[in-house]
């Protein structure tokens, strides 16, 4: 039992993105994000859309996929210390609504990207390098495997 905590969970971490009105911010985030590259003069609209694409993906890999534990003190004995934001969303439960939401935000900005920078393979290959480096540690059989044993501890 946590007495004089404002939560009731063992690990916020698990709860945060079913939070009322996160996956709205993480859009708008996202889109206010586009429009100041948008209104950097020397920027192409297609340049742009990478720009989007790879700085969105690069701040979902680091903050979900390399970040490992929780800013919160809990009762768990040290379980999530070594648990990336990923693996600790939703208690590691595959396929909720909040996983699929950040598994499919990443697929439709490229998708985006690709068609408004008119599939230049240069855009297409940062693209599409960039939307697999993101998917691929989402992916079930990489729950809890670290490459290399690269972020292992």
């Amino acid at each position: 039992m946590n007495v004089g905590v404002a939560h009731s969970e063992v690990n916020p971490n698990t709860r945060v993105m079913n939070s009322r009105g996160i996956w709205l911010t993480y859009l708008l985030l996202t889109v206010v994000l586009h429009v100041v590259l948008l209104s950097i003069p020397f920027f192409t609209v297609p340049l742009v859309w990478t720009l989007t694409n790879v700085i969105h993906n690069l701040v979902m890999y680091l903050f979900l996929h390399t970040v490992k534990g929780t800013p919160f003190e809990t009762p768990d004995q040290g379980k999530a210390r070594l648990l990336t934001h990923w693996e600790q969303m939703d208690y590691g439960v595959q396929f909720t609504s909040s996983r699929k939401f950040l598994t499919i935000s990443p697929i439709v900005l490229y998708i985006l990207a690709s068609f408004y920078t008119k599939y230049d393979p240069t855009h297409f290959l940062i693209n599409t390098s960039s939307l697999l480096s993101v998917l691929l540690p989402k992916l079930p059989q990489f729950h809890g495997v670290r490459i290399f044993g690269i972020n292992k501890y």
